[in-house]
């Protein structure tokens, strides 16, 4: 069985070509190196770019085979003699710039069953209106109304719900379904992403859970992206909104009436409760919890594993359970640690022997 390559290079570079993309000028004397790809400290050849700027790989730089190796200048003096060192001001920065370079095809989804066009076994309600070079997989499914803008691919099995909307150069991946939603150009919704559901709302009355309609919608702005397996909540009575640029990692939960700001970064596992506003640039770690009705600034950073029960100030990097300033929680666990550490005997309530 051959193995295959899913993203093989597009092009080839010369070193001077990643020196322009990086946007560094090339040094006088620079060898005349051709990279094809690119890989790992580990597992780079010498026609292979590789990066690096983290000191836990300083030991596989010095092992590297690579031809060349984008580099920040305080690790340069720790690149081997047969690697060619081009020093960058932000290495990851500029591996992605030549990535985008040699696999433009993995910056957008295509489609899964290599189709163009609506494709046979796929179900396109008559009154959808389709712009031109729009994929339709397979087994998916567009419904009245819908529209969809040109360049966009509808993956296999996926469900486009009546009257939703969808941009131009959008991918809605195999196995999700968009309800009720407005999306704009460029969304990327991995397989697997549910948008547009109930929200989870329930008035109690005379002892039992009372169903509470939800009338309201999901707004995705351009450039999000949504990742696989993540649900978003359309709202009760007003919208839930995505917002500019924002981007939403796998298995995420966001209830409904929530309100996202531009350019957000919000990591797997996170659970973000009805009518919470996230401001521009807030950053979630994996697995925050952000209560419902509050209300996170402009720029926060809420650490991993955290709790948000109470409003965040714009800037700030809180963390903890409940969330805090990152120092107010770094001095609690530092002394709890003191105090978990000390000694215990009979007079502090320890289990020594009674006289």
């Amino acid at each position: 069985m051959s193995e295959p390559i899913f993203f093989a290079p597009e092009a080839s570079l010369s070193l001077g070509d990643v020196a322009q993309i990086a946007g560094v000028p090339l040094p006088e004397g620079a060898p005349a190196l051709t990279l094809r790809a690119v890989a790992s400290l580990e597992e780079a050849g010498p026609s292979d770019l590789a990066y690096m700027d983290n000191p836990l790989y300083v030991e596989a730089l010095r092992l590297t085979r690579a031809g060349a190796c984008l580099i920040s200048s305080r690790f340069a003096a720790a690149v081997p003699p047969g690697t060619y060192p081009l020093v960058v001001p932000a290495p990851y920065r500029a591996y992605a710039a030549v990535l985008a370079h040699l696999h433009p095809s993995a910056l957008r989804p295509r489609s899964p069953f290599g189709a163009s066009g609506v494709t046979p076994g796929s179900f396109v309600h008559p009154t959808a209106r389709l712009e031109p070079e729009v994929v339709v997989d397979p087994a998916a499914v567009v419904g009245p109304g819908v529209e969809i803008g040109r360049g966009t691919v509808i993956g296999a099995g996926a469900v486009i719900g009546a009257g939703s909307r969808i941009g131009r150069d959008c991918s809605v991946g195999p196995g999700a379904s968009v309800m009720y939603a407005l999306l704009g150009n460029r969304v990327i919704v991995h397989p697997g992403a549910r948008i547009g559901q109930d929200g989870f709302g329930f008035a109690f009355v005379a002892g039992r859970h009372q169903k509470v309609p939800q009338v309201g919608r999901v707004i995705i702005q351009d450039d999000v992206e949504i990742g696989a397996g993540t649900t978003i909540d359309r709202g009760a009575t007003r919208d839930t909104i995505i917002g500019e640029g924002t981007k939403i990692d796998n298995l995420v939960q966001i209830a409904h009436n929530v309100v996202i700001g531009r350019h957000c970064i919000i990591v797997a596992q996170t659970g973000i409760s009805g009518s919470a506003r996230l401001d521009d640039y807030v950053v979630l770690g994996g697995q925050v919890g952000v209560v419902g009705h509050v209300r996170i600034g402009e720029g926060a950073q809420i650490a991993a594993s955290s709790n948000v029960n109470a409003d965040v100030p714009p800037g700030v990097r809180w963390g903890g359970t409940p969330a805090k300033p990152v120092r107010e929680w770094f001095r609690e666990l530092h002394t709890l640690k003191r105090l978990a550490s000390r000694p215990v005997n009979a007079k502090e309530g320890g289990d020594g022997d009674a006289a």
